[in-house]
């Protein structure tokens, strides 16, 4: 039989990594990996306390990052300030992300795949969303008034709502490239500056 670790070596091993952490990065640096991993409004006080630095820097930090457009705020029941990742970030760093797997071309062919595969289910099921479908079904069985019609099974529903956000995310990812594009050329072509319509 092994002897078990004892869980205060696990706490110095863990207090060893936060300290090489603070000194290796900025409280701005930890500050910012601290907010892109939360997945719900935290306030500056518990972003503090992870990012190894007092509430006030954390804040000053936060508000310069949600300036940015990397995080938003919202406030608490209690009137304090909350911060989270803002979703246009995220977006526009799932984009980057594809454009660094995959061509445009490739992309392109991955929409239409993807447009198609959503057509289906909606000419199957009859409605335009899986979120839809749910409210439709939840309401037939509320009623006791079950049209016949198919019950969709969990595995289908969510390969649905996936395909919906990967496309959301393809497509996000094609409209950067266009922006690029035009962008790249505009700065051959022009100053740069939009003229008027």
């Amino acid at each position: 039989m092994t002897d078990s670790p004892d869980p205060e070596s696990f706490a110095d091993i863990n207090e060893k990594v936060g300290e090489e952490w603070e000194a290796q990065t900025t409280p701005y640096e930890r500050v910012r990996e601290v907010i892109n991993r939360a997945y719900s409004p935290i306030s500056a006080e518990a972003v503090a306390d992870d990012a190894r630095t007092s509430p006030k820097t954390a804040r000053k930090h936060l508000e310069a990052l949600a300036d940015e457009g990397f995080v938003t705020t919202s406030t608490s029941e209690t009137g304090g300030k909350r911060y989270q990742r803002s979703s246009e970030s995220l977006v526009v760093e799932q984009a980057a992300e594809i454009l660094a797997e995959i061509s445009t071309d490739e992309l392109r062919e991955r929409v239409a795949d993807m447009r198609e595969t959503v057509r289906e289910y909606q000419n199957e099921f009859g409605v335009e969303s899986p979120e839809e479908l749910s409210v439709t079904q939840t309401n037939e069985v509320l009623a006791e008034t079950g049209t016949g019609s198919e019950t969709i099974d969990e595995d289908t529903l969510q390969e649905w709502q996936t395909t919906r956000r990967n496309l959301a995310f393809a497509n996000a990812a094609l409209s950067i490239a266009n922006a690029q594009k035009f962008v790249t050329d505009d700065t051959h072509t022009s100053s740069g500056s939009i003229s008027p319509s």
